[in-house]
């Protein structure tokens, strides 16, 4: 079993900064490509950025230059820096991971979401 757990959100006002972060635990044996990505109220869920297990990575345009990605392969957890934070930043987040079990196929799985407001 996987488990992904995510903190770090929280009411912040524009142009301030947070943190998020994702943790997964259980039984792994290696992990491909994390990713953040948000939900807005009435909207889809999109991709804010990747990384793949190399360090390459993505950012949707909007966040390009204010948002970093990260990650630490010891502890098994991706970071999301958010710098320079806008009301239209306000949204659930959620982490995402391509995880091989120990037992088991590769797998696709979500942090339980964590909310990110942004207004004054």
């Amino acid at each position: 079993q996987v488990q992904l757990v995510e903190s770090g959100g929280g009411l912040v006002q524009p142009g301030g900064s947070l943190r998020l972060s994702c943790a997964a635990s259980g039984s792994i044996f290696s992990i491909n490509d994390m990713g953040w990505y948000r939900q807005a109220p009435g909207k889809e869920r999109d991709v804010v950025a990747t990384i793949t297990s190399g360090g390459n990575t993505n950012y949707a345009g909007s966040v390009k230059g204010r948002f970093t990605i990260s990650r630490d392969n010891a502890k098994n957890t991706v970071y999301l820096q958010m710098n320079g934070l806008k009301p239209e930043d306000t949204a659930v987040y959620y982490c995402n991971m391509y995880v091989l079990p120990r037992f088991g196929a590769f797998g696709t799985y979500w942090g339980q979401g964590t909310q990110v407001s942004v207004s004054s």
